[in-house]
């Protein structure tokens, strides 16, 4: 199972406030490549992601409280990597934190990346050696992410994450061109307020063996955490690009970490998880369209009960009879912008509203981002809680 490295980030998010969160639900159009997977489209996706980023440097209304910008997996253009860095660490707010996945690379380019950062990836850095120096493999595609924190004090700080679990497409009997397995995770401490969230990689929220699993080993780390100085896994978020969002093993997975089936787990009792998906629109070489891909949604414990709502951008449930709450956005391209909840309990007589939704953009044929209505007035893109039964 991969290695968990805990990670001190200065950030000074608001005290007793709750922390804001965007998730770019925008699509991929991936082929197949001597290296894994490479986008179709460089130009046009670096085009619609700039966009983006342009509108949260931008900031207007309350886009300038963004503490949280999460893009899909492999949705960035290697060649732009750079350019995302520049904008982020010149444009952005401090205290931003901004996740997104990148095209595929080859093991030896994922390498001396981490070199480049060393200063931040030294951990890493000595696991993928270890690997470098077990075989030849450094022609081996990586699928990977980037964490990219601007500290409160504008300072620049630039992770690295690989992923461990390949889905079918990446898989291949040439060991040459099947995906390379990451060894870490790292689970950020961010101070002077205690927040800690931690960043994954699609599949990597599912990946088992017969002895462990990365979410078992999560959750051991997140206990000791909590025992030793009684904080906890805050938030995880998942970037994906998944055509089955909805899959049986998601809703497993989610049942056990919220679930406490077999020991009491106090350090992710509160975690609030994030799927950030890409859109509808999206294709993959040897991937079905229909059906596929979109729905993005935020898990929270079932102790913080949400209203019951099916409105056409979002919709709550509890996933099937998961001991959970879920608010469960539709298939489009769209930009979700909700708050995370403020605190770790909720007091049942209050009628604070533990999760919003603060708004939904589209963009439209001028490639402007423009929010949109929700079907019924009432809403007030608010999901309350539900009265006591």
């Amino acid at each position: 199972m991969p290695e968990i490295i805990d990670k001190k980030i200065n950030l000074q998010l608001p005290l007793g406030h709750h922390l804001h969160c965007m998730v770019a639900q925008i699509p991929n159009h991936l082929k197949r490549a001597d290296t894994g997977f490479s986008l179709v489209d460089p130009e046009e996706k670096w085009r619609l992601v700039s966009s983006i980023l342009e509108l949260v440097a931008t900031g207007e209304g309350n886009l300038k409280k963004l503490h949280f910008l999460l893009f899909p997996e492999s949705t960035l253009p290697l060649v732009r990597f750079d350019d995302m860095l520049t904008t982020i660490e010149q444009r952005f707010r401090p205290n931003t934190v901004t996740m997104f996945g990148v095209e595929h690379i080859r093991l030896s380019e994922y390498r001396a990346l981490l070199e480049r950062f060393r200063e931040d990836n030294a951990e890493a850095i000595s696991l993928v050696d270890y690997d470098i120096d077990s075989g030849d493999v450094l022609d081996m595609p990586v699928n990977w992410c980037c964490i990219a924190v601007k500290e409160a004090d504008g300072t620049m700080r630039v992770f690295l994450e690989a992923k461990s679990h390949p889905y079918h497409g990446e898989e291949y009997i040439d060991t040459f061109h099947d995906l390379y397995r990451g060894r870490h995770f790292f689970l950020f401490r961010s101070t002077p307020l205690c927040f800690n969230f931690m960043a994954i990689i699609c599949l990597d929220y599912l990946y088992r063996d017969l002895y462990a699993s990365n979410i078992r080993t999560i959750i051991d780390h997140a206990d000791q955490l909590f025992f030793t100085t009684r904080q906890g896994l805050d938030a995880l978020f998942v970037i994906q690009c998944n055509p089955k969002p909805e899959h049986h093993a998601y809703r497993d997975v989610i049942s056990g970490f919220y679930g406490e089936y077999l020991e009491d787990t106090p350090g992710v009792r509160e975690t609030v998880t994030v799927f950030g998906n890409v859109s509808e629109e999206t294709t993959i070489d040897g991937s079905s369209p229909e059906n596929a891909f979109g729905s993005s949604y935020i898990v929270i414990n079932h102790n913080h009960r949400l209203a019951q709502v099916n409105f056409t951008e979002f919709a709550t449930d509890d996933f099937d009879g998961a001991p959970v709450c879920r608010l469960r956005f539709g298939k489009g391209t769209r930009l979700l912008y909700f708050n995370l909840p403020p605190q770790h309990e909720i007091d049942p007589r209050t009628s604070r509203v533990p999760l919003k939704v603060h708004s939904i953009m589209a963009v439209d044929g001028d490639g402007v981002w423009r929010k949109i209505a929700v079907d019924e007035p009432a809403a007030e893109y608010a999901i309350g809680r539900a009265g006591d039964e």
